[in-house]
């Protein structure tokens, strides 16, 4: 787990450029007090009523000037990093040929989330949410040898996905700008290698996030849709997060839930039966919970049978079997990635129609079901393959419709055979309590927002689409593959998730589109003025962006706004305060009112406050 406590500082401000300064009544920013109907997470609520997005269609926002200065902050971040990792920056278009992900097949994988468009001549591209198929077909015709790699190329783009409930604006959009780097190789290990660049990028990212001064997790991961043999998601730590992480503080372990392996854990199929195998007649009540108070029991006591399949013929030949049930406690879910490393290939849920029609009773499946349908491999999780509970043993489906059973028991219901058969393994999700992969401790939860996912994807999409070339052997093999995203306008939003308070957002330096706000309480008295001016100009020099409010509005308007569009440091300029030499002084962070700073000394106070980390 990396996060950003780490020694390695960076200035938020440019010693080598001139400050931006800008005036409130020029640049277009409509604070609202109305919170949007819709809005359901405090940066969908907070990016609206400060003014730096709004909505044009669903899940489709126009990005304000204010906006548009913080992902324009944070892109130069990303292309700084990215170029220090040897990556070359290109721009590929947004549409993508349909037939290029027919070939890898990701037409199917992404299904209706794919964005697809038909021109004149009918034919059908997509708008890519990533671009994968793209750059293999690009880089099939520009390399042949392994003279010519390695080689990293990325881009920041425009990106597409069909959602089809597109929710809380920047977090989960219809269109979105990411950062996407893809790297190529003609081995894993060595100089080189993917795995080399692999950590490079790795490394990169660690330095982004830690620049942008977001609190963060790097956590093991799954592929998803993208593909590949290992990945990591950075997370920004967030108790209004929408992914679960699971952690081991103590030996630095983390990952999401659909990647998190659980510790060992004991298991037992001989223990006695409690009583008599006994049927139960549960009138419409497929579900566990429903079926657990109908018998007084608790979901923990149930056993829950997952029928999965063999993704395609390949994965059938690797599994050996038809289908693939998986057995797991009532109060766990069954993790499809865990069952596919357990099984030996790729599974899919299994298709109900199919799945009845070979046997299952599909929602009052029990284990013996492994027995009676032929080519059907058991997987059991170690905590459903213990002897049941002590009252009433294991409650699992009758394999007849509307019936359970009560006292189910492994060694009476279940062949000597099928129970030497069956795979006993870890095949569901991690929740807290569990015991640690990592040590001799266990597993606690909190709360993250994915804005990167790096993945070693191998040959997936260079074998589908013919990338190969000659390695040092003379051989042309398919070429290895590396992917990186980075969600640049999720990564505005997810700033804003991590930092702010009832009255706005409070940005992050580095994030902030600009760092300080000067409100003018009289922007038409001309020593006022002339205070700002002078004062505007010693920060710009010093290459901080400044924000004037020289709007002609009550103080309090101008205060709540100032909270609300959460600027690092304010600045009140007033006829008081000035005939004292002074100016009210107020970090974003910091509650209660200002304090009083020299004129004289204000440049040092902001570059402080800037550079302060804590």
């Amino acid at each position: 787990m990396t996060e950003t406590t780490t020694s390695e500082q960076f200035s938020v401000v440019s010693t080598t450029r001139r400050g931006a300064i800008a005036r409130w009544r020029q640049v277009l920013i409509p604070t609202t007090r109305d919170t949007p109907a819709d809005a359901t997470t405090a940066s969908h609520t907070l990016l609206v009523r400060a003014g730096f997005i709004r909505q044009v269609g669903a899940g489709v926002y126009n990005y304000l000037p204010l906006a548009h200065r913080s992902i324009a902050k944070i892109t130069a971040i990303i292309r700084e990093e990215m170029d220090r990792a040897g990556a070359a920056e290109m721009f590929m278009p947004v549409l993508t040929p349909v037939e290029l992900f027919a070939a890898s097949k990701r037409d199917q994988d992404y299904g209706d989330l794919l964005f697809r468009v038909e021109d004149r001549h009918g034919r059908v591209s997509a708008l890519g949410p990533t671009h994968e198929e793209l750059i293999t077909d690009l880089l099939k015709n520009c390399i042949s040898s392994y003279k010519q790699l390695p080689l990293t190329l990325y881009q920041i783009q425009t990106k597409f996905r069909d959602e089809f409930r597109p929710r809380s604006a920047l977090l989960r959009g219809r269109e979105f700008l990411m950062k996407d780097a893809y790297s190529f190789h003609t081995a894993i290990e060595g100089e080189g290698g993917l795995k080399q660049t692999y950590d490079v990028i790795y490394d990169a990212y660690t330095r982004i996030f830690q620049r942008l001064g977001l609190d963060f997790s790097a956590v093991e991961a799954e592929s998803g849709p993208i593909g590949g043999s290992a990945s990591h998601e950075f997370m920004v730590n967030a108790d209004s997060g929408e992914d679960t992480i699971l952690v081991d503080r103590a030996a630095g372990y983390a990952a999401n839930v659909e990647k998190c392996e659980i510790g060992e854990r004991s298991h037992d199929l001989t223990g006695a039966p409690t009583d008599d195998l006994e049927k139960v007649h549960t009138p419409n009540l497929p579900g566990i919970d429903g079926v657990a108070e109908h018998l007084g029991v608790s979901a923990a006591d149930m056993l829950k049978c997952v029928v999965f399949e063999p993704k395609d013929d390949a994965a059938r030949e690797a599994i050996g079997h038809d289908w693939v049930l998986a057995v797991v406690r009532g109060d766990h879910e069954a993790n499809e990635g865990k069952v596919r490393d357990l099984a030996g290939g790729a599974v899919v849920l299994g298709d109900e129609k199919r799945a009845r029609a070979a046997g299952f009773a599909i929602g009052y499946v029990s284990p013996c079901t492994a027995e009676s349908v032929s080519g059907t491999l058991l997987l059991i999780d170690p905590d459903a393959a213990q002897p049941g509970p002590a009252s009433s043993g294991w409650v699992t489906g009758a394999d007849e419709p509307d019936h359970h059973v009560k006292h189910f028991t492994w060694s009476r219901e279940l062949g000597d055979t099928a129970r030497g058969n069956a795979r006993v393994g870890d095949i569901r999700n991690a929740v807290a309590g569990d015991p640690s992969p990592r040590s001799d401790g266990t597993l606690d939860t909190q709360r993250g927002i994915e804005v990167g996912h790096i993945f070693k994807l191998g040959t997936k999409y260079s074998a589908a689409m013919g990338l190969v070339a000659m390695d040092k052997d003379q051989k042309r093999e398919p070429v290895i593959m590396g992917c990186y995203g980075l969600g640049v306008s999720r990564t505005l939003a997810a700033c804003v998730e991590m930092s702010h308070d009832d009255s706005g957002i409070v940005w992050t330096p580095a994030i902030a589109p600009y760092h300080v706000e000067i409100v003018l309480m009289k922007p038409d008295d001309a020593e006022q003025a002339e205070a700002c001016d002078r004062i505007a100009g010693r920060l710009a020099d010093a290459g901080v962006d400044v924000l004037i409010d020289d709007r002609p509005e009550r103080p309090g308007v101008k205060f709540n706004d100032a909270d609300l569009i959460g600027l690092p440091v304010r600045l009140t300029i007033g006829g008081r305060s000035l005939a004292d030499g002074n100016v009210e002084f107020k970090r974003r962070s910091d509650e209660g009112k200002g304090e009083p700073v020299a004129l004289d000394g204000v440049v040092d106070a902001v570059l402080a406050a800037l550079a302060d980390k804590g």
